[in-house]
């Protein structure tokens, strides 16, 4: 016999036929064997709440004493635990040893300092919730179906607020194209602009992957302590440009006010377009805030922004602020539907943001990672290690001496502290006009709190000696 057996929202699937062998004589034995089994196999884990034994007898066509019998040998023999009121539920299986969880998780480093995320465990859990709350209850209906293309029109009016405000980004609702992260929107831009598209060429890789992926070539153009040389861009057939203005990455260094003003120039010049990838512009520690290059030239500028670094990176919650002409190609591209981001999280992000809460979380990071900026350059200040990007953002380039790079990585490794290192975030194009440097990117944003100081005392430990 076979059944689903249901306990209120709970099913449980059992087929007593296979249970039944020459050693289970009758149904108590195979029930028994079949929950058993389940359990074993991992099927059913522990804290699993099963039927009553009343719906369960229903189910299987049993009597109800034969469910009642099959659960206290099993409750006796330490598979399950019953309790008065309570129900019954497994519990972990007596012959096997509950195994000790490693230390780590499989592919995440011990002292976590790979750049590409904030300290998630310092994530808003309970505004979070509470904007989560108030967005369903006053969702209406037509939330819930495919809707918009550009995304939930309550969440590009709060961007629309906020990225003015903090930002200096220029736009209305009706410019704005909620996305899946940053990576999601180069793809689309890619889709709907083509190529070939000019890169910093050190830079995150994913983008040029990304690029790649939809048929496009990237090309990239040298930085320097000014940020991207904007000069080159005229001795290439690009379409548009990808910056990191405000924070390049990996560098840390601003891209100077004189190449603002001349990649607009280029951009009006050849009909180009410029995307400013603005990562981490909201963690500022030492100078003014650095607006947007958008704010310039909202015609020739596409604004990328996401909850990555300052929520989540699980989120998938990013924006698109576009020139009015790219609005319709970008939709387009994008299959002509909203598919990509749920309508409960615009709605909670909007939420979080209009009530101010992003605001607090935001100031609140601020501190935490200035601190431990402050930390992390105190440790290595003894080291004599030369540090770029101290003034915003969440990682730190350390410059190391000419061919030790690989050998940092490789100590790293064994010490199990997850670093980046500068080669593999050099453009594989790049010429020999620009120059290879040996160096890592830490960042003081990965880690949790209790766990940074450990970090940062394992990465200097294995700094000594390789920078003298």
């Amino acid at each position: 016999m076979t059944s689903w057996a249901n306990s209120g929202a709970r099913d449980l699937h059992l087929d007593l036929r296979t249970a039944i062998t020459p050693r289970t004589r009758g149904a108590r034995e195979a029930l028994v064997y079949a929950l058993r089994d389940a359990i074993r196999s991992g099927r059913l884990l522990p804290g699993t709440m099963l039927p009553p034994s009343r719906t369960l007898a229903n189910d299987l066509g049993v009597a109800r004493n034969t469910v009642g019998e099959a659960y206290s040998d099993l409750v006796a023999a330490g598979w399950l635990a019953s309790r008065q009121g309570a129900g019954t539920w497994v519990v972990n299986t007596p012959t096997t040893a509950v195994q000790a969880r490693p230390r780590g998780t499989p592919g995440i480093p011990t002292h976590n300092l790979m750049p590409g995320s904030g300290d998630v465990s310092q994530f808003p859990r309970n505004a979070w919730l509470t904007s989560t709350r108030r967005a369903l209850t006053n969702a209406p209906a037509e939330a819930l179906r495919m809707g918009d293309a550009s995304g939930r029109i309550e969440l590009r009016e709060a961007l629309t607020e906020y990225l003015g405000r903090v930002r200096g980004v220029r736009t209305t609702p009706d410019q704005i194209v909620i996305c899946a992260g940053t990576r999601h929107g180069v793809e689309v831009l890619t889709r709907a602009l083509g190529g070939p598209i000019a890169v910093e060429a050190y830079g995150l890789f994913l983008f040029r992957d990304a690029i790649a992926a939809n048929g496009a070539r990237s090309v990239p153009i040298d930085v320097d302590d000014d940020g991207a040389v904007i000069s080159e861009l005229d001795t290439t057939a690009a379409t548009a440009v990808l910056l990191t203005p405000a924070h390049h990455f990996p560098h840390g260094v601003p891209l100077h006010p004189g190449r603002r003003s001349d990649v607009l120039d280029w951009a009006h010049r050849t009909g180009g377009y410029v995307w400013e990838d603005d990562y981490d512009g909201e963690f500022r520690y030492d100078r003014q805030p650095v607006g947007s290059v958008q704010g310039l030239d909202p015609d020739r500028v596409v604004y990328l922004g996401s909850a990555s670094k300052s929520l989540s990176p699980v989120l998938r919650l990013g924006w698109m602020v576009l020139p009015a002409d790219l609005v319709d190609p970008v939709i387009a591209a994008m299959g002509g539907q909203q598919f990509y981001v749920n309508a409960l999280s615009q709605l909670t992000m909007a939420d979080f943001i209009n009530s101010g809460a992003y605001d607090k979380h935001i100031r609140r990071m601020r501190m935490i990672y200035r601190r431990r900026r402050d930390h992390l350059v105190a440790a290595l200040k003894p080291l004599g290690i030369g540090i770029r990007g101290l003034s915003a953002g969440l990682h730190l380039q350390l410059a190391l001496p000419p061919g030790t790079e690989a050998e940092v990585m490789r100590r790293a490794g064994e010490a199990g502290i997850g670093l980046s290192g500068l080669h593999v975030l050099r453009h594989p194009d790049a010429g020999p006009d620009v120059p290879e440097a040996d160096g890592v990117v830490v960042s003081f944003g990965t880690p949790a709190e209790h766990g940074f100081p450990a970090a940062v005392d394992a990465l200097c430990r294995v700094l000594v000696g390789l920078t003298r």
